[in-house]
């Protein structure tokens, strides 16, 4: 028979082997994909000899920042268990109307609160269809997409809009510090959004929503109001990074810019390690997600890829993306 001295040593032993399994998931999930960040730099130096140089590395982060501002908005949207597909036509539609508005004699910075206000209302208009209307977030940003799109493009007559004394062209091109200001315009926003939801009610009734959407309503929680600012939100960062596109280009297109930018947002957060069912994800993984997108293009440009099998391993990572979702969340699920 197993005395009791037994029996408690299995108990101890089994209690640390479960809190060792604790442990290490809690390590896998604060690194998320950090390590793969890290693994992928180190391949394509070695690959190129190139790319832990400054002026790469300041090149990397530079094709990052718009892509970290759009998946900021996206973050807080796949939180709820949203997604939204229309954020490059709205940033499109938004560049077009800060090009158009630094054409204005001396008020041409109004550009920028023009391109701010006109992605909050795309935003907005997503999430009223979503709170009030009921229809599937996919839905409505499908057809917010291609609406939005034919928008920018009627704002800009279907051509190409330029503006070579840009007054806020320091945006795109300039820098304070040696530091780009896309990079600290990105980081900031990155802060604003951790700071939304993790330090205030909102971000909590916006966690509680993802989880489960008939328990936050019974909770007392204003779901469609939630959802009206995540929306919302998503158009405003739309509308910055198409104010940072017009900045760093010059000009707006109605009917390129912008195109497919949301796939890599979606990549980005769902590499970062936001479920795509809602409730769980931090937007310092999206970050990650963004530099391992911005990374793969970039290196893959050193390495010499073909732009044609670039689109190919970009879908891979898509893919990559939404099976890590699903293994995470079936891993929680038996857990």
């Amino acid at each position: 028979m197993v005395n009791e001295a037994q029996t408690g040593a299995i108990a101890e032993s089994d209690k640390a082997a479960a809190n060792r399994k604790m442990l290490i998931q809690q390590i896998i999930r604060t690194l998320g994909m950090l390590p793969i960040l890290i693994l992928l730099g180190i391949g394509f130096q070695l690959m190129s000899g190139r790319f832990f140089s400054p002026n790469n590395i300041s090149i990397v982060t530079q094709q990052a920042a718009i892509n970290t501002v759009l998946a900021c908005g996206m973050t807080a949207v796949i939180l709820t268990g949203g997604i939204d597909l229309s954020v490059g036509s709205i940033l499109a539609a938004s560049a077009m109307v800060a090009v158009l508005g630094s054409l204005i004699p001396d008020a041409g910075m109004l550009g920028i609160p023009f391109a701010l206000g006109i992605g909050l209302l795309f935003g907005l208009i997503n999430g009223a269809l979503v709170a009030f209307v009921r229809l599937p977030p996919f839905i409505s940003t499908l057809g917010s997409l291609t609406a939005v799109r034919g928008v920018a493009r009627l704002l800009g007559g279907d051509t190409t809009v330029f503006n070579s004394s840009l007054p806020f062209a320091f945006i795109g091109n300039g820098s304070i510090f040696h530091i780009p200001w896309l990079v600290i315009i990105a980081f900031l926003s990155v802060i604003a959004t951790w700071l939304i939801l993790r330090r205030t009610v909102l971000g909590v009734h916006i966690y509680a929503t993802g989880g489960n959407e008939n328990a936050a309503r019974l909770a007392g929680i204003k779901v469609w109001a939630v959802y009206l600012f995540v929306y919302g939100f998503s158009g405003l960062m739309a509308g910055l990074g198409g104010a940072m596109s017009a900045a760093r280009l010059f000009a707006a297109n109605g009917t390129q810019l912008g195109q497919s930018y949301e796939l890599d947002a979606i990549a980005a957060v769902i590499l970062g390690g936001t479920s795509f069912v809602g409730g769980v994800g931090s937007v310092w993984g999206t970050l990650i997600g963004a530099l391992i997108i911005a990374v793969l293009s970039n290196g893959l440009v050193l390495v010499g890829v073909s732009d044609i099998w670039q689109y190919i391993i970009k879908g891979l990572v898509i893919i990559v993306a939404v099976a890590l979702d699903r293994f995470r969340s079936s891993g929680s699920a038996r857990t």
